[in-house]
């Protein structure tokens, strides 16, 4: 980090962010030059706010979950989706049966009420998702106009409890270099 900071120092960047990196390295990190941004894929780390960090939430419709796809289709062969142990099996069985608590009453799609409670969580966050569709680019350019009231937002938390959901996010080989691990060794 100290380098980095030099690189700000000598004008040949603006902003210092991070990556899927842990409480504490976020902590350390911030205490050498302010943190930016930080892009990660779960929302659990409660410090950014309260160092001023903003979040690039990563992946915000569950790798695809969330449009449907995996609930709808059968996985196609060769999907890189099959090397996560939420899509597998008797797991992705069971967090099928999550997809269809979101409630509908908004008259729109399961991603666009996604992306819009996302987007209600604050202007301190910016999800990134990826799509190579142009009608998928629309419907998530229309989540920012959907309106949710409060009411609204916690039915739709208390609808997919995050305890609920099946298995881990990563895939089985990288779990252990996860965030969550990702500390980075102290001088």
């Amino acid at each position: 980090m100290g380098e980095v900071k030099k690189l700000v120092e000598e004008g040949k960047i603006k902003y210092i962010g991070l990556s899927e990196s842990s409480v504490e390295t976020i902590k350390r990190a911030h205490k050498l030059h302010p943190i930016t941004a930080l892009q990660m894929e779960e929302l659990g780390i409660g410090c950014y706010r309260e160092l001023g960090i903003g979040i690039v939430a990563y992946s915000p419709l569950g790798r695809g979950f969330c449009r449907g796809r995996v609930v709808a289709e059968t996985m196609p062969n060769g999907s890189q989706l099959a090397n996560y142990r939420r899509f597998n099996g008797e797991n992705l069985e069971k967090n099928k049966l999550l997809y269809p608590r979101v409630s509908m009453k908004h008259g729109c799609t399961v991603p666009k009420l996604a992306l819009a409670w996302l987007l209600h969580q604050g202007d301190d966050i910016v999800p990134i998702p990826g799509t190579t569709k142009v009608k998928n680019i629309m419907n998530n350019v229309g989540s920012l106009g959907l309106k949710l009231g409060e009411e609204d937002l916690k039915e739709i938390c208390y609808a997919v409890p995050v305890d609920e959901v099946i298995s881990k996010r990563e895939m089985g080989i990288l779990s252990e270099y996860t965030w969550k691990f990702a500390n980075t060794p102290s001088k």
